[in-house]
C-alpha cells in the first residue's frame, strides 16, 4: 500500500485518511467496526471468526444464525435491544426460514438499514443468485472460496475493503 505522502507526490487527491485511518477504521470512526454475520453454517461462521481474529482490523463481529435473528438484531428486536448497529453485514443466501434474499429485500427497503452494506456471501455461483441479488440492492456478491486460505483471505478483504477502504454513504 502506498503511503499518503507517495500518493501525494503521484498527484492523488488527499481525502483526509491517512494510512493507519485505512489501517485501522477504528481511528476514523472511534470505536471498533461492527461486522454481522448471517451464517446458518457453524463451521463457515467459525472460519469468519477466525480470519477476523487473525486480522489486521479489530472488529466486533456479530453472529446471527437466521433471517429472523438477522432482521431481530437489526431491528434491535427482542433479545437484540441492545444491538449495535453493523457497519457491514455479510449475508448468506441459502438458510433456512427467512433466507437471505428476503433478509437483503427488507433491509433495503428500510429507510433505517438500507445504507449499512451488505455483501452477499455465499457458496452458490450461479448466475441467476448473483443477478437477483444485485436487483435486491446487494452492496457486493462473493461466491465462497473452497479452500482454508481463500476463505479467510476473502473473508479479510472483503472487510479491509468495505471498512478501511470504501467511504460510508453516513456516519453511523
Amino acid at each position: 500500500m502506498m503511503s499518503t505522502a507517495t500518493m501525494r507526490a503521484l498527484g492523488a487527491p488527499d481525502d483526509g485518511r491517512d494510512d493507519a485511518a485505512l489501517a485501522d477504521p477504528s481511528a476514523s470512526l472511534g470505536r471498533r467496526p461492527v461486522v454481522l454475520l448471517v451464517e446458518d453454517d457453524d463451521a463457515d461462521a467459525d472460519l469468519a471468526r477466525e480470519a477476523l481474529a487473525g486480522s489486521a482490523l479489530a472488529t466486533e463481529l456479530h453472529v446471527v444464525v437466521d433471517g429472523a435473528a438477522a432482521l431481530a438484531f437489526l431491528r434491535r428486536d427482542g433479545p437484540h435491544a441492545d444491538a449495535p448497529v453493523p457497519d457491514l453485514v455479510l449475508l448468506d443466501l441459502n438458510m433456512p426460514g427467512i433466507d437471505g434474499r428476503s433478509v437483503l429485500m427488507e433491509v433495503k427497503r428500510d429507510p433505517v438499514l438500507r445504507d449499512i452494506p451488505v455483501v452477499v456471501l455465499s457458496s452458490s455461483a450461479s448466475p441467476r443468485d448473483v443477478a437477483g441479488a444485485y436487483a435486491l440492492s446487494a452492496n457486493c456478491y462473493v461466491t465462497k472460496p473452497v479452500g482454508l486460505a481463500s476463505y479467510l483471505a476473502t473473508i479479510r478483504a472483503i472487510v479491509r475493503f468495505w471498512l478501511g477502504v470504501a467511504t460510508p454513504p453516513r456516519t453511523r
